[in-house]
């Protein structure tokens, strides 16, 4: 528990942290909700729990993002902490890991989140800077919220093509819906030349 929840006699809600066994630093956040007849109540983000665990994150910007099913958004990635929170439909997502220091640069996990049919949202994912976010929506829409910590610019983020065939991602749709932007990003060999010889 730490000092802060200490100084307040708060009760630390159950959260169970689960790292990537493909990718250091990236991690499931699974906790489950309090349902009664009123609906449901989860605690998604708590601070002193993710500092246990190593991490520092302080949140400045939320977004939400509305996918339609066969939507893909990939792969982006960004110089900030990003905490992803899908809300509603079904989501598949591959997380790269596209830090050029990390043993696993190139390497990908992916998870799938289902809030669909009477399911409710349990589990979030962190995601450090450097990482590529993708998202795939088999079931939508797919309404998902993310926090970041620090504010966006355009000299923030970059992207590589959602199937670059160095990456080999396993996308679970044919036929999806990318946009023009998706499309025209650079591979993998032309973002990183030193890394991919």
């Amino acid at each position: 528990m730490s000092k802060q929840d200490k100084n307040n006699k708060a009760e630390v809600p159950s959260m169970h942290l689960r790292e990537s066994k493909a990718i250091s630093g990236l991690y499931v956040i699974e906790r489950n909700p309090g349902v009664d007849e009123r609906g449901f109540f989860r605690e998604v983000y708590r601070k002193s729990v993710l500092e246990e665990n190593g991490i520092v994150f302080n949140p400045v910007q939320m977004n939400h993002s509305v996918s339609e099913t066969s939507v893909i958004r990939a792969i982006h990635a960004e110089k900030w902490n990003k905490l992803v929170y899908p809300l509603t439909g079904r989501m598949w997502a591959a997380i790269v890991d596209l830090r050029e220091e990390s043993s696993a640069f190139g390497k990908y996990d992916v998870f799938e989140f289902d809030n669909t049919r009477g399911n409710l949202p349990d589990k979030a994912l962190f995601i450090p800077k450097g990482m590529g976010n993708s998202i795939c929506a088999l079931e939508g829409p797919v309404n998902y919220v993310y926090v970041v910590d620090d504010y966006w610019t355009p000299q923030s983020t970059f992207s590589v093509k959602w199937d670059d065939p160095d990456l080999n991602i396993p996308w679970p749709i044919k036929n999806p819906i990318i946009s023009n932007k998706d499309k025209e990003q650079p591979y993998l060999r032309e973002v990183f030349p030193d890394k991919l010889k």
